[in-house]
């Protein structure tokens, strides 16, 4: 799904595919010199791969995440991404199936998220893509809570004085985006949601306009 994440990440921003370059974390980490001429970091992730259940890979991918926070890189980190960086940092991960979350989801902002430049247009509530059960429980200690959902207290944080944002929820998918990603995951829809892809399409997913705008809010912001 390297190419589709891609894809989607560039439609979020309003930017050109050719824009963004990968690095594979399954590889090893980029050096600060490698991320040096980039002016954002995106971290995402694959279904495939669990920061609560980890493996040979993770460690390094930790170290980068750390690297990102102690050079103030901007990176803006949605999913995987949001679970690594909260790890790397002090958080705790698990996974717990009972709280995994698939499909269209309200997400309501804290009294924090109301007020930061960068959620703020969001209003106090909002629908986000999601797919996930690998939750973060608990945050790193100078992360600041800036969304929940009724299921999952974590869904957003930013660290606090860092141009470094993170979230549970896809803004970089829409509709279409989010079915394409189940598609190629289809355990997620039979083990969580236990319907059809097609049902779940149809029941589950909705557009999500109000994320629309968020990666660009937070190029901007903390570009400025």
């Amino acid at each position: 799904m390297r190419t589709q994440e891609v894809r989607c990440f560039a439609r979020a921003l309003n930017c050109s595919p050719e824009q963004l370059s990968v690095f594979d974390l399954l590889s090893g980490a980029p050096s600060l010199q490698e991320l040096s001429p980039f002016d954002v970091v995106l971290l995402g992730g694959s279904g495939d791969y669990s920061v609560a259940q980890g493996g040979p890979w993770l460690p390094a991918a930790l170290d980068a995440m750390r690297e990102l926070n102690e050079f103030d890189k901007p990176t803006f980190a949605s999913c995987w991404g949001f679970q690594a960086m909260a790890r790397a940092l002090g958080g705790e991960v698990v996974s717990d199936p009972s709280r995994a979350e698939l499909g269209t989801v309200r997400v309501r902002l804290t009294s924090a998220g109301r007020q930061d430049p960068v959620f703020a247009s969001l209003g106090d509530e909002f629908e986000a893509q999601m797919g996930h059960q690998d939750i973060v429980v608990r945050l790193p200690p100078d992360a600041v809570l800036l969304a929940s959902t009724d299921r999952v207290e974590n869904q957003a944080f930013h660290f606090a004085n860092k141009p470094i944002y993170c979230t549970q929820f896809h803004p970089e998918l829409d509709r279409s985006g989010l079915i394409e990603r189940v598609e190629a995951y289809p355990r997620y829809v039979e083990e969580i949601a236990k319907m059809s892809l097609l049902e779940f399409a149809d029941r589950h997913c909705r557009e999500a306009s109000g994320t629309d705008a968020l990666l660009q809010h937070f190029v901007r912001t903390v570009l400025a």
